[in-house]
């Protein structure tokens, strides 16, 4: 008797040949080769409870009676994907695509790519969304990420001013997000609730989280509020102050939903809220993993006497050797951090370690012994305990702070040396009240140019109690009604508020982004269409591959894309991009650099 594994999308059996004079007739079945696609037919056999798998074909296999070679495999395969033990590099992989998604664990991740899209559209059916698909080519506008621009051969430019002339080329651009057309869905009074499953471009860096083309559960929602007026300032931790309420309601619903569906988890509502302000002090990171401790101490408030409103503070991570034992060696090990210093604490140097810090001098320039007591009291320090030592802006900017990417660092060394098991809870976690303008933000400063720069897009609204800030000039103190969800320090959602009023939004356009007439030109239909009574609205965008990949747990979002570009935005199946002949070109008025 022979055995043979068969494969198909729903599994592998097993396949048994019972070696007689009858089967004998037959070429035998070892010498088709691996991959090749073949017909059986046989009889079905209960296998006994002891050799019994898990898995739909587990309990069942095949008695081969005859086969059929449908197509033949070469037998020079680039690699073969059923062997698991001896897996080719990435890039061959890519290139070879088709073979690889042969491989289980990737199907399995397609697979269930559509069963959660299936759930997305079930669930936002039932709350009333109409799944409505917009434009792709739009046109170059200055929302914030670099973008995608496709040559035309229309000639006829409908600009009757500006700039452009008659004889150059015309260029659509893809769209970053649906931004606009949600917008002026719901602003058309036709659609209260919008959704699509909506495939968006920007011409960003690949990162594992990120490529050129990327999918996103995007909404909008009209007759969202703009915030509770009854919340004190005051109000503790973990309350939503901003608008949009409505919005969390419905994706804190369908996460829960796609979690309990897909995952068998049960989420807890409602998800846990935090300012932006807390966890860039707290985390050093506007997306904060907390399933681990190491937070961030702020030495500077520590200290009496000093200038509660200084420019610069420093702040400090504490390893303990007796509360954090999972991190001490790895933060021992831990090479240098540019920005940051590192001291491990001994009998000599406990009592002067901050004083003889060499990056802190500049903040604190009086500092004494009493004051070195005085931190040391307050943190607790032994000899044996281990610093890492930073300063910063008092005002918190841009994504993440030294220490924040020290924490980061630390948690992903201690994992990798096998010191700490991270827990298998999810964190999900909303932030709220970021800047609503930024000058910290490296990716915009291509259309900034030194400008305030939208931290989230220029539609989104302030909160109610800057508006008068905004007006008077004070940027840097303006919040935004803008939400990110975040799980386990992973950004998987943005949205906002947007701004209705359509003097506000002109405002927002001239006076603090200080656009220019050609810059504002591609945004003239949304400011009329908030004229003509545009309701209050808002909306989110999910990234539908970063769920996945977590989902699947996933190394990268690639393995949860059927064709993905690789790290660096290429397609080494297609071989794209790739060069377009002269001949080409001048069809669409573009001459190729000599």
């Amino acid at each position: 008797m022979s055995f043979f594994p068969l494969k198909d999308s729903f599994g592998t059996v097993q396949l048994t040949v019972i070696h007689s004079d009858h089967s004998s007739l037959l070429p035998p079945l070892s010498d088709v080769p691996v991959e090749s696609t073949v017909l059986i037919e046989g009889t079905v056999q209960l296998r006994p409870p002891e050799a019994r798998r898990p898995g739909p074909t587990g309990e069942i296999d095949v008695q081969v009676d005859n086969f059929t070679v449908l197509n033949p495999a070469s037998t020079s395969l680039p690699f073969v994907p059923s062997n698991l033990h001896n897996l080719a590099n990435e890039d061959l992989r890519a290139k070879y695509r088709y073979l690889d998604l042969r491989r289980t664990a990737l199907s399995n991740n397609i697979k269930k790519r559509s069963d959660v899209a299936h759930i997305v559209r079930n669930i936002l059916h039932e709350q009333g969304f109409i799944e409505v698909e917009t434009p792709v080519l739009l046109r170059s506008s200055p929302e914030g990420a670099r973008e995608f621009l496709v040559p035309t051969r229309c000639s006829s430019n409908i600009e009757t001013k500006g700039a452009e002339s008659s004889h150059d080329p015309l260029f659509y651009a893809l769209q970053q997000s649906p931004q606009q057309p949600k917008q002026l869905l719901v602003c058309s009074g036709a659609v209260d609730r919008y959704y699509q499953i909506a495939k968006c471009f920007r011409d960003e860096d690949g990162r594992k989280d990120r490529q050129p083309e990327f999918t996103q559960i995007d909404m909008e929602m009209a007759f969202v509020s703009w915030g509770d007026h009854h919340i004190p300032v005051t109000a503790g931790p973990d309350v939503w102050r901003i608008g949009g309420q409505e919005v969390r309601d419905v994706v804190e619903t369908l996460i829960r939903s796609i979690w309990q569906k897909v995952e068998g988890v049960e989420l807890p509502k409602p998800f846990r809220v935090m300012t932006y302000y807390e966890a860039m002090t707290r985390f050093g990171s506007d997306k904060p993993d907390t399933r681990f401790g190491l937070e961030i101490i702020n030495l500077h408030d520590l200290l009496p006497g000093t200038d509660p409103d200084s420019k610069d503070i420093v702040e400090c991570i504490l390893v303990r050797k007796s509360e954090d034992a999972k991190f001490i060696k790895t933060s021992r090990s831990c090479e240098d951090i540019p920005g940051a210093e590192h001291v491990s604490l001994n009998d000599s140097n406990r009592h002067s370690w901050l004083l003889n810090s060499k990056l802190t001098v500049s903040v604190l320039q009086e500092l004494s012994v009493d004051d070195q007591s005085t931190i040391n009291e307050a943190l607790r320090v032994r000899s044996g305990d281990d610093v890492w030592i930073s300063t910063r802006s008092r005002s918190p900017q841009g994504g993440s702070t030294t220490l924040g990417r020290t924490r980061i660092r630390l948690f992903d060394l201690a994992r990798a040396q096998g010191a700490f098991q991270v827990t298998d809870e999810n964190h999900f976690l909303w932030i709220t009240e970021f800047p609503l303008f930024t000058r910290a933000d490296e990716d915009k400063d291509f259309l900034s140019k030194g400008r305030w720069s939208s931290s989230h897009h220029p539609f989104t609204a302030p909160m109610w109690e800057d508006i008068e800030a905004m007006y008077r000039g004070d940027v840097e103190k303006v919040r935004g009604q803008h939400y990110d969800l975040v799980l386990n320090g992973v950004e998987i959602g943005g949205g906002s508020v947007r701004v209705h009023d359509a003097a506000m939004q002109d405002y927002i356009f001239r006076e603090v982004l200080q656009l220019n007439e050609q810059e504002k030109a591609p945004f003239t239909q949304l400011l009329h269409a908030l004229q003509c009574g545009a309701p209050p609205h808002g909306g989110i965008a999910l990234g539908f591959d970063r769920i996945m990949a977590i989902i699947c747990n996933a190394q990268s979002i690639r393995d949860v894309i059927a064709f993905p570009k690789t790290s660096t935005g290429t397609d080494l199946l297609f071989r794209s991009p790739a060069a377009v002949g002269k001949d080409i070109l001048s069809l669409y008025g573009i001459q190729p650099c000599s």
